[in-house]
């Protein structure tokens, strides 16, 4: 066995190990899960999970079309790039800051309340429940449903706009006969992944669902866990999140060819559906709509991280939190990029060295066993397969990086792999011809052309581990608090300006690990 496979397999025994060992622990639960299984309360968790998936689905992707085509239909106007990058935002931002956004401009003491106050309607509240749980799923939705829309204009030619400006049409007849043609082959794949989001929606959910009557699967894993302590209730949920799950990737898998996420660059084609003062005033309204529904949280964070008093940085716990964020996040990082490029070389070489594709795709799809299998899901196998050996939560600094590599191994693995096989597929055979080999291959071919790739997956790696609290809030501990533990206790106990500073260290944490790592492994013109 080269030392190449040798790496690979040990890589798929790390992944396949904790993944396996807490599958047979949740199989393994016993009489009590499968009778949970049959709980009309189980029944009633699910249908809810369901239910507000397919609502906030509905009510993104609606929104987002809209939106989108407004921006397809003015391709050019002062401020287009400023305002992708802000429906950019939320697609990296850790889901606890967003939440502390949403309170600030939403909540009870937010700037809406204040407004109503001042118009003489005291007493507006934030809506928790399901109501929140929708306001959260469309922040973080919206924008990424806008930008997966927006390459489908990017589709037409000049020419079909000129002609239909030729012809005379309207924008009933370049809808119907244009757009919704090309939209129509899109919207379910991007429906799909909403939905999918919002099934597997955790910190949004804890945050804003308001308790118990409004807990999806995953909150109600993390209560049966850590407050009911019913392991067999826990084991039943967490196996019909695992099939909820599987049944999505299964639906993913048959949706079609994959989504791109544009960056919204449209050639100003002139569109004879934008012309006139109404169909401008339209697009106006929805696009300031847009930037305004995203764009208040993010001021709304910045303006209380400026507020907060000094004293409150003098928090050895603040510091100490951050601290453990950082290291978690590193050891999570390098853990996935070690994972995910051990996995990559052996399905290279089974590949294109050895002629075995098969064996090459089943060494990838180890690595992408964590988008099927919820963090939270995963977390609660493990919990109850060491619990009777250890103590769970002294293990925890262990267990945390590895869940955390796990969660950002298929992203190591998207950004790592294309890359990987081109480099390979180009200079395999003039290496060999020169009998460059090892690790003057590697430092000399293989680190120059992969340098950037590299710098990305361990950077996407790392701020995913960082902005974590799925894994966190079911390990947590006071010996293992981090940036998002302690953000949502500073939020449940409305202790909002302690709230604002450590949100605002966790997104300047994530934002200097994300381009900091770019830019010093990446080289420094890296973008």
């Amino acid at each position: 066995m080269s030392l190449r496979l040798a790496a690979g397999t040990g890589a798929a025994a790390v992944v396949l190990l904790p993944c396996g060992g807490a599958l047979l622990a949740l199989l393994g639960a016993g009489d009590g899960a499968l009778g949970a299984l049959a709980e009309p309360r189980l029944l009633r968790i699910a249908g809810f999970t369901l239910g507000q998936a397919a609502l906030s689905t509905l009510l993104a992707v609606g929104l987002a079309l809209p939106v989108a085509r407004a921006l397809a239909r003015r391709a050019a106007f002062p401020g287009r790039a400023a305002l992708l990058a802000l429906f950019g935002l939320p697609l990296v931002m850790p889901t606890i800051i967003a939440v502390f956004g949403l309170i600030e401009v939403y909540g009870r003491a937010g700037w809406v309340a204040r407004l109503a106050a001042a118009a003489g309607r005291p007493g507006f509240g934030f809506p928790y429940g399901l109501a929140g749980i929708l306001l959260g799923h469309v922040f973080f939705n919206l924008p990424l449903a806008v930008r997966l829309l927006l390459p489908q204009w990017q589709a037409v030619p000049g020419e079909v706009w000129r002609l239909a400006a030729q012809l005379g049409m309207g924008p009933g007849a370049v809808w119907r006969l244009i757009e919704w043609p090309l939209l129509a082959r899109a919207l379910p794949g991007v429906a799909l992944l909403v939905f999918v989001l919002c099934c597997t929606s955790f910190a949004v959910v804890l945050a804003l669902g308001g308790g118990p009557a409004a807990a999806t699967l995953e909150v109600a894993i993390y209560q049966a866990l850590r407050f009911d302590f019913e392991p067999a209730r826990a084991a039943a949920l967490a196996l019909a999140q695992l099939a909820l799950c599987l049944g999505l990737a299964a639906l993913a898998a048959r949706a079609g060819r994959p989504l791109a996420l544009g960056g919204g660059e449209l050639r100003a084609y002139p569109r004879p559906d934008a012309a006139g003062r109404l169909a401008a005033a339209l697009d106006g309204i929805c696009i300031a709509a847009a930037a305004l529904f995203v764009g208040l949280p993010v001021a709304a964070l910045a303006a209380a991280a400026l507020r907060v008093p000094a004293e409150l940085l003098a928090d050895a716990r603040l510091w100490r939190a951050a601290g453990l964020s950082l290291a978690l996040a590193l050891g999570a990082g390098l853990a996935a990029l070690l994972l995910g490029w051990s996995l990559l070389l052996a399905a290279r070489d089974l590949r294109l060295r050895r002629g075995r594709p098969r064996v090459a795709a089943a060494f990838e799809g180890v690595g992408l066993a964590g988008l099927a299998t919820p963090p939270l899901v995963l977390g609660t196998g493990l919990f109850m397969w060491l619990a009777p050996h250890v103590d769970v939560f002294v293990v925890a600094p262990a267990l945390l990086p590895l869940l955390g590599a796990l969660l950002g191994l298929p992203y190591v693995l998207r950004v790592l792999g294309p890359p990987c096989e081109r480099v390979a597929a180009h200079y395999d055979r003039l290496c060999a011809s020169l009998g460059v080999t090892g690790w003057q291959r590697a430092r000399l071919v293989e680190w120059p052309l992969l340098r950037r790739p590299v710098a990305q997956a361990l950077a996407l790696a790392c701020a995913l581990a960082a902005g974590d609290l799925g894994a966190v809030a079911l390990f947590g501990s006071p010996a293992t608090t981090t940036l998002p533990l302690l953000l949502y206790q500073q939020l449940g106990a409305y202790r909002m300006d302690a709230a604002a500073l450590s949100a605002a260290l966790l997104l300047a944490l994530c934002l200097a690990l994300y381009h900091g790592i770019e830019r010093v492994l990446g080289g420094g013109d890296a973008r």
